[in-house]
C-alpha cells in the first residue's frame, strides 16, 4: 500500500495540535519529523530519522541543529510543499538524500553532488588517511594523482591537508569533471588542482609522489542485490566487470610508469579483493600494506617502493566521521 505524501494545508494533524485561524491543523517541525520518519521506516529506509532531518532542514533552508531548537515552530503550507516533493522522491523513487539536497560532507568539506558522480562515502575517508600516511610530510611540495576523481572529494581532501601539493585529478566523465571543478572553485582550491579528462592514466605524465584512486569495484553480478538508491548513481563509477577487479588490475599494472622512485599508492576496494590487489602491487615492485575502514573491514591497499608503510590491518580514524551527516 502506498503511503501518502507529507501533510499539506488542511491535512489531518495530531490531535494535540490546535487549528490555525483558517481552521487548518498546525504542523510543527517535530510533527513533520515524526511523520516522515515513520513514512520512511515503513518503506524500509534504514536511516529514516536522519533522512527526514536532512530533507526538512534543506527545505527550510536551515542547519539540522536548528530543527532541534525549533521543534515547536509551525511550518507554513508554502514551506511544506517543497518538503512534500523531497519526501516523495526519497520514499517512492529512492533517490539518495545527497542528490536531493545537492550536497554531501566529506572530510569536513561541503561538496556539491549530482547524479553524474558517486556520492562520497565515509569509508573513502580511509583512502585519504592512507594517502596522507604515505606522504608523511604534509608541507612537502609533492605531486599527487587522483584517478577517477568524480566529485573531486579525495583530491580536495588531500589539497586541504597538503597546502604545497600539486594535484592532477582525472575522470572520463566530462560532467563529473565539471562538478569537481565547481567544488574546487567553491573551496578556493582550483589553482592547485589540474582536472584532466581521460580514461584512467591515459596521456598522463609522471612521476607522481602519490597515486590514489577509488575506482569502480562492484561485480556485475551484484546488481540485483544492491540497494535501490544505487540505481541513481552512475554505473561507470560502480561496476568493473564480472569480478569487480577489472579497473583495479589495470591500475595495479600501470603503477611502475606513474610513481616516483619513492612514491606510494593507495587504492580503495571491496572487502575480499585485498589479496588480489596486494598481489598486483607487489608485482609492481612495491611493498603492499592494508588499511581497514572504521567498521574494521579491509578497505584500502597501499604500496610503496621500500619499507612497508602505513598501519597494516589497523583501522585509521579519519578527522571526521560523516556517517551521521547529510
Amino acid at each position: 500500500m502506498t503511503s501518502p505524501a507529507p501533510p499539506a494545508a488542511g491535512d489531518a494533524a495530531p490531535a494535540r495540535r490546535e487549528r490555525n485561524d483558517s481552521g487548518d491543523r498546525v504542523w510543527t517541525v517535530l510533527d513533520l519529523l515524526r511523520w516522515t520518519t515513520d513514512h520512511f521506516a515503513e518503506r524500509g529506509i534504514e536511516s529514516a530519522r536522519l533522512d527526514a532531518e536532512c530533507l526538512l532542514a534543506h527545505a527550510l533552508g536551515v542547519q539540522r541543529l536548528q530543527l532541534y531548537l525549533d521543534f515547536e515552530k509551525p511550518v507554513l503550507p508554502a514551506e511544506r510543499e517543497p518538503f512534500r516533493e523531497l519526501v516523495r522522491k526519497r520514499g517512492q523513487e529512492r533517490i539518495p538524500v545527497a542528490q536531493l539536497t545537492g550536497a554531501r560532507e566529506f572530510w569536513s568539506l561541503s561538496l556539491g553532488v549530482n547524479s553524474h558522480v558517486l556520492i562520497p562515502r565515509p569509508e573513502t575517508e580511509t583512502l585519504v588517511s592512507a594517502a596522507l600516511d604515505l606522504l608523511g610530510d604534509r608541507q612537502a611540495p609533492v605531486r599527487i594523482l587522483d584517478l577517477g576523481t568524480g566529485s573531486g572529494a579525495v583530491a580536495l581532501a588531500l589539497a586541504s591537508e597538503c597546502p604545497q601539493a600539486v594535484i592532477v585529478a582525472t575522470d572520463i566523465s566530462q560532467e563529473a569533471l565539471k562538478l569537481a571543478q565547481h567544488n574546487a572553485e567553491t573551496l578556493d582550491m582550483q589553482a592547485r588542482i589540474e582536472f584532466v579528462r581521460g580514461d584512467w592514466e591515459a596521456a598522463l605524465r609522471g612521476p607522481f609522489d602519490c597515486v590514489v584512486s577509488n575506482p569502480p569495484y562492484l561485480a556485475e553480478g551484484e546488481r540485483t542485490g544492491l540497494a535501490p538508491e544505487l540505481s541513481h548513481e552512475p554505473d561507470g563509477a560502480l561496476f568493473a566487470g564480472e569480478d569487480g577487479l577489472r579497473d583495479l588490475e589495470r591500475l595495479g599494472r600501470k603503477l611502475p610508469e606513474l610513481l616516483a622512485e619513492d612514491g606510494g599508492v593507495a587504492l580503495e576496494l571491496a572487502p575480499g579483493q585485498e589479496q588480489a590487489v596486494m598481489g598486483w602491487v607487489a608485482e609492481a615492485g612495491l611493498t603492499p600494506g592494508l588499511e581497514r575502514d572504521l567498521a574494521g573491514r579491509p578497505r584500502v591497499v597501499t604500496g610503496r617502493r621500500g619499507p612497508e608503510v602505513g598501519r597494516a590491518n589497523a583501522g585509521i580514524p579519519a578527522p571526521s566521521d560523516t556517517r551521521g551527516g547529510c
